[in-house]
């Protein structure tokens, strides 16, 4: 065989021998641990042509108030207010949906309905509860891909949510029977929210990691002449491959939100401390301990199921606030096309 076959051929495999190498080395979603833990939005991004739906359940619990970083009684709450929230449980239904148009880009959708519960007393030992629920604001984004070598990736995340929550939620209280609700309990902004982020993550063989960086703005006031404060959050994590089904991971993840500028008109600030935009805004810290279920073969190929739970460590408020105790997260999500 002359050298003008032989060197092509020789050409060819070495190529091919690069590709190869190449795509070991590059940080890969088909593996338990290739998600972050459920709860992380925009953790990762997709190959061209490929789709992926989504559907999360998230309560949130929250019990007594606090003052800053102490428990405060409702007999101090009664001082300057008629009312004491004593419970609240935020359930969130996510259904999202993502497509990559090209290697580089994944475009994202996220909707959302809520349901609220909220039991209160008064200072005249009435107990009532609350409750406010429907479809919440709308998300779209897309996740750009920086870099993806070394077993590394990184990639921006960038999104906006549009308003399409109800901010007029109301419902029967001992002193109104069309009461308008708190803050915390309308279900959405009322604004239009941009969104910028950054999202890192590694991997080795049987060991995972990744941080997450966002920060959303709020654009104006809404139609009741406020809106919520800005929000930075942040969150790392890491997990360890326990086959090729499962993996396990813990986080700690970190939120700074801003107070609500303006007011609503219709919120009475001495009626409960939630109605009054002082009692607004938090910094806190959390830990979570997650697991990722992937199937990786047959007829479910690239079925993936997840559940985290993450329990406050620190958390100040502005002012009274709920004092949140639990949340948790369990997932399903599904890929269509091609995967590694």
């Amino acid at each position: 065989m002359n050298n003008r076959i032989i060197l092509p051929i020789m050409g060819i495999i070495l190529l091919c021998s690069n590709i190869a190498l190449a795509q070991e080395n590059q940080w890969s979603s088909a593996r338990p641990d290739g998600h972050a833990p459920i709860s992380v939005i925009g953790d990762h991004y997709h190959k061209k042509g490929e789709f992926m739906f989504s559907y999360k359940y998230m309560p949130m619990w929250m019990d007594g108030n606090l003052q800053s970083t102490r428990d405060i009684s409702n007999e101090s709450i009664y001082g300057n207010f008629m009312v004491a929230p004593e419970k609240m449980q935020m359930d969130m239904h996510m259904l999202g949906a993502m497509y990559a148009p090209s290697d580089y880009v994944t475009l994202v959708f996220m909707g959302n309905y809520i349901s609220n519960s909220m039991d209160l007393k008064t200072g005249m030992g009435i107990d009532f509860n609350t409750k406010s629920n429907g479809i919440s604001d709308v998300s779209l984004g897309s996740l750009i891909k920086i870099m993806n070598r070394n077993r590394q990736s990184l990639h921006a995340n960038i999104g906006i949510s549009i308003p399409t929550g109800d901010i007029d939620q109301r419902d029967a209280t001992p002193m109104m029977n069309d009461a308008p609700l708190a803050y915390p309990m309308q279900l959405g902004s009322g604004t239009w929210d941009p969104t910028l982020g950054l999202t890192y993550l590694g991997q080795l063989e049987r060991f995972s990691w990744g941080a997450q960086s966002m920060y959303k703005f709020r654009l104006g006031e809404n139609a009741e002449s406020y809106s919520f404060g800005n929000r930075f959050d942040m969150v790392g994590w890491g997990a360890i491959k326990v086959s090729d089904y499962f993996s396990f991971s813990t986080s700690l993840s970190y939120f700074d939100t801003q107070k609500i500028n303006g007011i609503d008109a219709d919120l009475n600030p001495m009626m409960m401390p939630s109605f009054n935009t002082a009692n607004s805004g938090r910094n806190q810290l959390d830990i979570g301990l997650g697991t990722n279920l992937l199937i990786p073969k047959g007829s479910f190929k690239n079925l993936r199921l997840a559940a985290e739970i993450k329990v406050p460590v620190y958390q100040k408020v502005n002012g009274i606030q709920m004092n949140n105790t639990l949340m948790a997260t369990v997932g399903i999500q599904y890929t269509i096309g091609h995967h590694e």
